[in-house]
C-alpha cells in the first residue's frame, strides 16, 4: 500500500513537471562511487544515489538542484520531483520580493518532508506492528531455527526496512529576476565566482555546510540537550555527517534509539533549509556551481581541504576555456577529481581514502564565455597531466599542482596555427610531434575574498630548497610527467609503444 502510494505521488509529480523545460545554460557532471582495491582497481559499490534538477520556468526563473541520496535514491529523486511542482508551477512571479522568496522555499522544502513520509506511513506503522514479534538482539538464534511464522516477520521487516530506510540532502539554487537564491539542506555546497575583465576569479562559498564540525549547528543541537561535543568527536550521526537532512525516519522519529541524539528534548534533525540570498547578478560575468559532498570530499581527501574552492574553480574554468559545450565542461571536472582521488590513494600519500561516494557538479554559466568551434588557444588538443611540486612559504606542508600539458590531437602545431601530421597518429617521436605547451594551473590562487593575477608566485621561494646533485650528477626531475607518458602511451600506443616508450630512457 505505501509502495503504491509513494509511486502514484511520484508520477503525479512527474506528469505535473515532465513538460518544464530543461535550462541550457548549464551542465552536468556525474560519476558513481568507487572502491578501490589493493591494485588500485575500483567497483562500484551501490547504484547511484545522487540527484539533480536544471529547470526553466516562466517569467524569468531558473530552478537548479544537487541532491545526495544515502541508502537509496528514493528521497533525493523524490525532492528534485517534489520542489519543482512545489516552485515553478505558477507559485514564483517577478512581482515576489526577497521575502516572498524566501518563504515558498522554506514551504516548499516543508512540503517536500511531509508528503514524503505520507508516502511510507503505511509502511511505518507496518514495521512498528511487526516489531515486537523480532527476537531480542542478544539471542542467539540462526534464521533456519526460527519457526516459519518468524522467519515470514523477519523477511517483512528487512522488506519494509528497505522500503522506509533512506535520507538525502540538497542544494537549490533559484534564479529570479536576475537575482540568486539558496536554500541549502546538509552538506552540499554552492560557489559563486566572478571574473573580472583581467582574468581574475573571485570566489565566494554561499553558505557553510549543516555538518558535525558546524559551530552554529552544534550549538543549536547543545541548546536541544545533546552532548554536542560528543557529536563533534565522533563526526556522525546515524552514519551521516549531516545535522540536517530530508527523510531518514530514523533521526527524525527514532531519534531516542539513537545514542548520540537520545538525551535530545525535541527532534534535533531538522529539515529546515537555510536560506541565502538574493544575490543580484546583475552585469556579473562568472559561473555558479552546485557540488554534491561526495564531490568535495573525493578533492579534499586528495590535497586536503585548505585550497578545495579553488582548485574547482580553476577546473572549471580551464574546461570552459576548451570545451564547446557546458555537458562537456562539467563531465570534464568530474574526471579530473577522479583521477586525483585515485592517483592520491595509488601513489601511498592517501591509503585510507581507499573510496569516494557519488560525484556530481552542475555549472551554470553567468555571461560566461565558451570555447567556440574553432581551435582554442589548445588547438582542440588533449588535456594530459603534469605534476609540479612546490611549497607554500605560508604552510609547512608540501603539496602539488597539476597543470595542463596540452598535446595536440589531429596535427602538429607552428607558430600557433595546425598543420597536417605526416605521422600516424599511434608514433609519436621526440622532435616530430613535439607539445606545443598550454599550461592551465588546476590551483589558480583564487581567493574568497580577493584575486589572483596568476602571476606564477606559486612557484617561487624555492630558495635553499633546490635539489642537490646525487652521486651521478644528475639533480631529481622538477616536474613528474610519468602520468602523461603513461596516458599518451595508453592512447597511443595501437599496442606498439610501451608506457616506456615516450619520455627520457
Amino acid at each position: 500500500m505505501a509502495a503504491h502510494r509513494r509511486t502514484l505521488m511520484q508520477s503525479q509529480h512527474q506528469s505535473w513537471t515532465d513538460d518544464l523545460p530543461l535550462c541550457q545554460m548549464c551542465g552536468v557532471g556525474a560519476a558513481p562511487n568507487c572502491v578501490y582495491g589493493p591494485d588500485g582497481k575500483g567497483t562500484q559499490s551501490h547504484p547511484m544515489e545522487d540527484g539533480h534538477l536544471r529547470l526553466r520556468g516562466e517569467d524569468g526563473c531558473f530552478l537548479y538542484g544537487v541532491f545526495n541520496g544515502y541508502d537509496g535514491s528514493r528521497v533525493a529523486n523524490f525532492a528534485a520531483q517534489c520542489l519543482t511542482a512545489e516552485l515553478l508551477l505558477g507559485q514564483l512571479n517577478s512581482s515576489h520580493t526577497d521575502g516572498d522568496v524566501r518563504r515558498i522555499l522554506t514551504q516548499a522544502f516543508d512540503v517536500v518532508e511531509k508528503s514524503y513520509f505520507e508516502t511510507i506511513d503505511d509502511a511505518l506503522a507496518e514495521k512498528a506492528h511487526l516489531s515486537p514479534y523480532t527476537l531480542p538482539h542478544n539471542e542467539n538464534v540462526a534464521f533456519h531455527q526460527l519457526t516459519p511464522q518468524s522467519q515470514k516477520v523477519q523477511e517483512r521487516l528487512k522488506e519494509l526496512e528497505q522500503e522506509v530506510s533512506g535520507g538525502a540532502t540538497a542544494v537549490v539554487a533559484l534564479i529570479l529576476n536576475n537575482k540568486l537564491y539558496v536554500a541549502n539542506v546538509g552538506t552540499n555546497r554552492v560557489l559563486l565566482c566572478k571574473s573580472s575583465s583581467d582574468g581574475q576569479n573571485q570566489v565566494q562559498q554561499i553558505g557553510r555546510p549543516h555538518s558535525t564540525d558546524n559551530e552554529e549547528e552544534l550549538q543549536r543541537l547543545a541548546a536541544l540537550g545533546v552532548d554536542s561535543a560528543r557529536v563533534r568527536q565522533v563526526g556522525q550521526i546515524a552514519g551521516q555527517s549531516s545535522t540536517r537532512r530530508l527523510g531518514d525516519y530514523r533521526v527524525k522519529f527514532n531519534y531516542n534509539e539513537v545514542e548520540l541524539l537520545s538525551s535530545a528534548k525535541t527532534k534535533p534533525i531538522i529539515s529546515e533549509p537555510e536560506i541565502h540570498g538574493s544575490h543580484s547578478l546583475d552585469g556579473l560575468t562568472g559561473f555558479l556551481l552546485l557540488m554534491s559532498e561526495g564531490l568535495i570530499n573525493a578533492l579534499e581527501s586528495a590535497h586536503g581541504p585548505e585550497q578545495v574552492n579553488q582548485e574547482i574553480v580553476a577546473m572549471v574554468a580551464a574546461e570552459l576555456a576548451q570545451q564547446t559545450s557546458l555537458e562537456a565542461a562539467a563531465q570534464s571536472v568530474v574526471e579530473r577529481v577522479k583521477r586525483l582521488h585515485h592517483d592520491a590513494y595509488v601513489s601511498g600519500r592517501q591509503r585510507e581514502a581507499y573510496r569516494h561516494e557519488d560525484m556530481t557538479i552542475l555549472i551554470r554559466t553567468l555571461n560566461y564565455p565558451l570555447a567556440d568551434g574553432a581551435l582554442t588557444p589548445t588547438q582542440g588538443g588533449r588535456i594530459y597531466p603534469v605534476s609540479v611540486p612546490y611549497s607554500n612559504s605560508q604552510s609547512t606542508s608540501k603539496t602539488s599542482v597539476t597543470l595542463s600539458l596540452v598535446m595536440p590531437s589531429q596535427g602538429t602545431l607552428t607558430n600557433g596555427t595546425s598543420t597536417a601530421s605526416t605521422l600516424e597518429e599511434g608514433t609519436p617521436t621526440p622532435g616530430s610531434q613535439s607539445p606545443t605547451a598550454t599550461l592551465q594551473s588546476t590551483n589558480t590562487q583564487t581567493q574568497s575574498s580577493s584575486s589572483s593575477s596568476g602571476d606564477g608566485s606559486l612557484f617561487r621561494q624555492r630558495g635553499s630548497q633546490a635539489a642537490q646533485p646525487d652521486e651521478t650528477g644528475r639533480v631529481p626531475p622538477y616536474v613528474d610527467f610519468s602520468q602523461f607518458y603513461r596516458l599518451w602511451g595508453n592512447e597511443h600506443s595501437d599496442g606498439q609503444i610501451t608506457q616506456g616508450g615516450l619520455g627520457p630512457q
